[in-house]
């Protein structure tokens, strides 16, 4: 597999690009918005900046980086002669199926079908073309150039010899594989969202408030990053999509969204991405600063 098309072009999709690009596969970057692949490509730019000030790469790599991707606002174009196509396309079932639709229509019959969801059936994304044996999900971590797992997803009817493709691929990326099967949440996030969500009903029934949970998770369980501070990473609508997933897929009252989390939603503050949510989010400070509503 030498070509390599990347379906959206936001956080993850140009992440994916970097790192097949980087380690020399020809990159189509596909995205419907002309703008959004012009802001891609300036992330990528300034991502390959960063690592070549640590001294990961050097000039001449960062040059063969970017001409290895070729940008596409046209699916047709960009994914017909394609070897495998990652979807990193917003995380929303309809607008998913629609593109694999597509993609059964417009690639060769050879061509492996990869998802990025962090949470939705990989079965039923498969179910809506005619090659399931060929559909598999690879799950990056965001930041996809520095963090090393790839969550392999085998659907219902993923074939062994697509899966040893895929994680021999995603070794050669110089990524960690881990096999997993196609249940809601898959492992990741079917550990993770609890725990953000507990630390959320924690704030919401007052034990603890926004920096004394993030504190404590941080010094008590050697976390890197404290569970609200990380679902303002990844984006409260992303978290609470990925919990509505967990209950609607295993209907266990277990995974039900605190009512703080939908509030929030609700009212646009979604973390990082739009500034606010358990912290504020400015230019210019690395400082994390609890958001207004939260502060004793």
């Amino acid at each position: 597999m030498k070509n390599i098309a990347v379906i959206g072009s936001g956080t993850m999709g140009n992440g994916i690009a970097h790192v097949f690009a980087q380690n020399g596969y020809q990159v189509a970057l596909i995205d419907i918005n002309k703008e959004a692949l012009s802001k891609a490509m300036a992330t990528i730019e300034k991502n390959l900046d960063r690592q070549v000030k640590k001294e990961l790469i050097d000039e001449a790599k960062k040059a063969d980086t970017l001409k290895n991707i070729t940008t596409y606002s046209n699916m047709k174009e960009g994914a017909a002669l394609a070897d495998l196509v990652v979807e990193a396309a917003t995380e929303r079932v309809d607008l998913k199926l629609n593109i694999f639709k597509e993609l059964d229509a417009i690639c060769g019959d050879n061509t492996i079908f990869a998802s990025n969801t962090s949470s939705i059936s990989i079965t039923k994304i498969a179910s809506v073309t005619n090659r399931p044996e060929k559909v598999i999900g690879m799950h990056f971590m965001n930041p996809v150039p520095v963090m090393k797992l790839v969550e392999v997803i085998r659907g219902y009817s993923t074939s062994d010899e697509v899966t040893a493709k895929v994680m021999e691929l995603s070794k050669k990326l110089g990524k960690i594989p881990e096999e997993v099967n196609d249940y809601p949440g898959f492992i990741a996030n079917r550990i993770l969202m609890p725990m953000i969500n507990e630390a959320i009903y924690s704030l919401f029934e007052g034990v603890a408030g926004v920096s004394e949970i993030d504190s404590i998770m941080k010094l008590g369980m050697a976390h890197p990053m404290g569970p609200l501070q990380l679902a303002d990473f990844i984006g409260l609508d992303v978290c609470l999509s990925i919990l509505n997933v967990l209950q609607d897929g295993l209907g266990d009252p277990k995974y039900r969204a605190c009512p703080l989390l939908i509030n929030m939603v609700q009212a646009g503050k979604l973390g990082a991405k739009s500034g606010e949510g358990f912290y504020t989010y400015g230019h210019g400070t690395k400082d994390l600063i609890v958001a207004d509503r939260f502060k004793k």
